[in-house]
C-alpha cells in the first residue's frame, strides 16, 4: 500500500502560476491514484506519494522548498505552542542520534519572534528524546539530518519536514559569482516567462550580453539538455529522515540520469566586460554538465552584432543596478546605450530584469510586458520588449526628435536682454532655492513668465535616485501676435542658452518644449512619442514625470499645497479623485492613510501612469486602492453603473477647463458644467464630508446657486506655494461642505 502524504512547494513570489503548471507536469508522471495538486496563496499545495517528493526535488527549476505538514494546531501562546510540539512522534522522524534545525516564519500571530519560536519549537523536540529515551539530538544549522519548519499565522501553527533541506535555487554548479548573481531558480523561471524552452531551443537562439556568472545561459542549456537541476545535489533534507524510501529515490535519479540528452544541440551566445566574469561562467557551465552548448566570449555590449547568433535571438539579462554605478546619471547612460545596441537586433525579443524600472523607457523598444520581481531584497520588474523589422529604420527619427536643438547662440555679454534673464534667474533661484531646501521641496517653479520678452516657465525636477541630479523643464508660451515669429524664435534660443549657462547643464538635462495657449483636450494631447518618465519625490511620495511627451510633465507643481492638504484629511478616510491625471492626489491622499482611494479617468494612458505611481510606492493593496476608467462625467450621473453605491469622506474634483473627446458623451465646458459637477459630487458625499474643488481657468466664477446649497470657504490663497506666489491666480480652489 502507498503511503500518502501531504507537500507544499514554494516558487519565486510572483511565479506561481509557473510554478504550478511545472509541477503538474511532474507529477503527471507519477503513478499514484491519490495524488491531488491546488494551487494557493504562497506555493501550492499537494497530495501524493514520497515519489512526487522526490520528483519535484529533482525535476522543478522553479521550487524553493518543498514541505511535509506533519502537524496543525492552535498556538496562541509559547505553552501551546510547545506542547502541540512535543505531542508529535518524533522517533517516527529522527533519532536521538540525527542532528536538527528548526526555522519559523510568522505573520499577524500573538507569537511574533521567529529566532523565539524556533527556539520553542528546538526544547520540544529535545525535551521528547529527553524524556523518552534519555538521549538528544544535537542542533546543526548548515546540513541537519532532519529541517524542522514551523509557520505561524493567525495563531494557526503549521509544523512541517522541509524535505528540500536548503532552498532548491542551489544546484551545485555555482561555486564561484561575480557581484550579486541571480538565483538559479529565478533565472529558469524569468526564462520561462521570455518562452525559452526545448522547442523553441530549435528555432531561436539565445543572447546574454552580460552574463555575470553565466546564470541564464547554464540554464538555458540544461533545459535543452533536459539535465534535472537536483541531479547533482549532495545533499536534501530528506536522506536521513527515519521514513525515506532510498530504493525510490535511487530509481528517480536513475531515470533522470536516463533522461538527460546527450545529442542536444542549440544557440546560447553568453558575453561579458570582464574576462573574470568568462571565466566563472566557463568554470560553472563546466560543473553543469554544459560548456559544449554555450558559446562565452569576452566583449562589450557596445561590440554586441546580430550577427553572433544564426537564429532569431531571445535576449534577456541582468544589467547592473544603481547601487553599483553610484550615479543614475551613468546608470542612465548604459540604459541608452543598450537601447541603440538592441535595436539593431530585428523581429527579437529583449527581457531585462531591472531595478531600475523608471530608466527603461531609455532602451526606446516596444514594452509588450512587465511583471514585478525581487531579487533578493532589491525590487525590480522584469519587462519584456519586441524589435519590429522597422525598429531599426525609426531610431534616427527619433533621435532628431528628442535632442534639444545642438547649435545655441552663444550668450552675448552686452547683450541687454540678455543679461536682464540671467540675473532675474538668479535672484528668483537664490529665494525659491532656500525656500525649497527649507521645506525639503524638491520640484518646483523657478521662472514664470517674469519678463514680458521671455515669455516661458522653468521648473526644476530633482531625481529621487541621485538628488545631485535635476531636470530642467522649459515651456514656452505661445509669443503674441504682435510678435514676428523670427523674433520670438530667436528669443526662445537665447532663454535655452542662458539658462543652460546659468544652470551649467548638459543637452540632456534641459527639456524645451513650445507650449501654445491651447483649449480643451489639447491641454493633454501627446506632442511626442518618446516615452521618458523621470521620478521624482514629492513630501513621502514617489512619481513619475515625462519631461518630453506632453505640453504637460503629469505633475501639476501649483497643486503641490493641494496635494499635501488631501493627505492631511485623507487619514482613515475614503477618498475618490475624479479626473484623476496621473494619480498624484491619489497617491498622497494613500499615503496620508486613507481606508480607500478610487481614481477615476477617461485616458488609459493617465489611469496606467497612475497604477505605475503607486507600484512605485509600494501601494499594492487590491481592496484599497481602486482605478476606473470611466467618463467622470457619466461616472457622476450613473455612480451605480461604476459600483459607486458607497460615499466617500473625502472628494477631489479638478476638472478640465474644456473637452470634447470622442470618448465623452458630450462636452465639457467648466464654465457651464461646473454646478451640475459639484452638484453631483455632493451627492457622493458623506454628511460631514469635504469636496476641494480647483480650477485653473482663469476668469472663472463660482455659481451664486452653489453658495446658497453649500457650506463654500476659497482656500485659494492656502493651496497656492511660494513658487507660484508671483502667479497667485495660477488656480483657483474652494473646500465644500454639505
Amino acid at each position: 500500500m502507498i503511503t500518502s502524504y501531504n507537500f507544499f512547494v514554494t516558487g519565486h513570489k510572483g511565479f506561481e502560476t509557473a510554478l504550478f503548471h511545472e509541477i503538474r507536469e511532474i507529477y503527471s508522471r507519477v503513478d499514484d491514484d491519490s495524488k491531488q495538486i491546488k494551487k494557493v496563496y504562497g506555493g501550492i499545495e499537494l497530495k501524493g506519494s514520497i515519489e512526487l517528493a522526490y520528483r519535484i526535488c529533482i525535476y522543478s527549476r522553479l521550487a524553493n522548498r518543498v514541505y511535509m505538514p506533519i502537524k496543525t494546531f492552535r498556538a496562541d501562546t509559547e505553552e501551546a505552542l510547545y506542547q502541540g510540539v512535543y505531542d508529535v512522534d518524533w522517533s517516527s522522524h529522527l533519532s536521538s542520534r540525527h542532528s536538527l534545525a528548526v526555522s519559523a516564519t510568522l505573520s499577524r500571530s500573538d507569537i511574533n519572534h521567529s529566532h523565539y519560536a524556533s527556539l520553542k519549537v528546538k526544547d520540544a523536540v529535545v525535551d521528547y528524546f529527553r524524556n523518552t529515551v534519555n538521549s538528544r539530538p544535537v542542533i546543526e544549522k548548515q546540513r541537519p539530518d532532519l529541517h524542522i519548519h514551523l509557520n505561524i499565522h493567525k495563531n494557526n501553527a503549521t509544523l512541517s519536514l522541509d524535505l528540500s533541506g536548503q532552498s532548491l535555487h542551489l544546484r551545485g554548479y555555482r561555486l564561484q559569482h561575480s557581484g550579486a548573481p541571480l538565483k538559479e531558480n529565478l533565472a529558469a523561471a524569468l526564462l520561462a516567462q521570455a518562452g525559452w524552452n526545448r522547442e523553441t531551443a530549435k528555432t531561436h537562439s539565445l543572447i546574454d550580453p552580460m552574463c555575470g556568472s553565466g546564470t541564464f545561459a547554464i540554464e538555458a542549456a540544461m533545459v535543452v539538455a533536459n539535465i534535472p537541476p537536483g541531479l547533482d545535489r549532495e545533499y536534501f533534507g530528506f536522506l536521513r529522515w527515519l521514513q525515506h524510501d532510498k530504493k525510490c529515490w535511487e530509481s528517480c535519479l536513475a531515470e533522470a540520469e536516463d533522461g538527460i540528452d546527450e545529442q542536444a544541440d542549440c544557440e546560447i551566445f553568453s558575453s561579458d566586460s570582464s574576462e573574470r566574469a568568462i571565466e566563472i561562467s566557463k568554470d560553472n557551465a563546466m560543473r553543469a554538465g554544459v560548456e559544449e552548448l554555450i558559446h562565452f566570449k569576452k566583449m562589450d555590449m557596445e561590440s554586441l552584432k546580430p550577427d553572433c547568433v544564426t537564429k532569431p535571438p531571445i535576449i534577456i539579462f541582468n544589467p547592473p543596478y544603481g547601487e553599483r554605478l553610484q550615479a543614475e546619471q551613468g546608470l542612465g547612460n548604459l540604459y541608452t546605450q543598450m537601447g541603440k545596441v538592441l535595436s539593431e537586433f530585428k523581429n527579437s525579443s529583449v527581457h531585462i530584469i531591472s531595478a531600475n524600472p523608471d530608466l527603461l523607457h531609455r532602451l526606446r523598444l516596444n514594452r509588450t510586458a512587465k511583471k514585478s520581481v525581487n531579487n533578493g531584497q532589491i525590487q525590480c520588474v522584469f519587462a519584456s520588449f519586441e524589435i519590429a523589422e522597422q525598429q531599426q529604420a525609426s531610431q534616427p527619427e527619433a533621435e532628431e526628435i528628442k535632442q534639444p536643438p545642438a547649435i545655441l547662440p552663444a550668450v552675448d555679454s552686452n547683450d541687454p536682454e540678455a543679461n536682464a534673464l540671467k540675473n532675474r534667474l538668479i535672484k528668483n533661484t537664490k529665494h525659491i532655492s532656500r525656500w525649497a531646501k527649507r521645506k525639503d521641496v524638491s520640484c518646483y517653479r523657478l521662472y514664470d513668465a517674469d519678463l514680458p520678452e521671455f515669455a516661458f516657465s522653468l521648473d526644476k525636477y530633482t531625481n529621487a535616485l541621485n538628488p545631485d541630479q535635476a531636470w530642467y523643464h522649459l515651456s514656452e508660451y505661445q509669443a503674441p501676435k504682435t510678435i514676428e515669429p523670427e523674433t520670438a524664435e530667436k528669443r526662445i534660443k537665447l532663454a535655452q542658452s542662458v539658462v543652460k549657462k546659468v544652470f551649467n547643464l548638459s543637452d540632456s538635462e534641459l527639456f524645451c518644449k513650445l507650449r501654445q495657449r491651447q483649449r480643451g483636450k489639447l491641454q493633454y494631447e501627446k506632442q511626442d512619442k518618446q516615452g521618458e518618465l523621470f521620478q521624482v519625490k514629492e513630501g513621502n511620495a514617489r512619481l513619475l514625470v515625462n519631461l518630453t511627451d506632453y505640453l504637460d510633465t503629469g505633475l501639476f507643481l501649483d497643486h503641490r499645497d493641494t496635494r499635501q492638504m488631501v493627505s492631511t484629511l485623507a487619514t482613515d478616510k475614503k477618498v475618490l479623485n475624479l479626473f484623476c491625471y496621473t494619480g498624484s492626489v491619489s497617491v498622497q491622499a494613500a499615503l496620508g492613510g486613507a481606508s480607500q482611494v478610487i481614481s477615476t479617468d477617461m485616458s488609459g494612458t493617465y489611469i496606467n501612469w497612475a497604477k505605475e505611481n503607486f507600484e512605485l510606492n509600494d501601494l499594492k493593496d487590491e481592496n484599497k486602492y481602486k482605478f476606473i476608467q470611466a467618463d467622470c462625467v457619466d461616472l457622476l450621473e450613473r455612480p451605480e453603473a461604476y459600483d459607486l453605491g458607497d460615499k466617500f469622506d473625502l472628494i477631489f474634483l479638478d476638472p478640465p477647463s474644456f473637452s470634447n473627446s470622442k470618448k465623452m458623451h458630450d462636452t465639457l465646458d467648466i464654465l457651464r458644467d461646473h454646478e451640475e459637477l459639484i452638484t453631483q459630487s455632493m451627492a457622493l458625499l458623506y454628511k460631514k464630508g469635504k469636496l476641494i474643488f480647483s480650477t485653473n481657468k482663469k476668469g472663472f466664477k463660482l455659481s451664486s446657486s452653489l453658495l446658497k446649497q453649500f457650506d463654500i470657504t476659497d482656500i485659494t490663497h492656502q493651496t497656492i506655494p511660494e513658487d507660484f506666489k508671483r502667479r497667485p491666480k495660477i488656480h483657483q480652489c474652494w473646500q465644500i461642505k454639505h
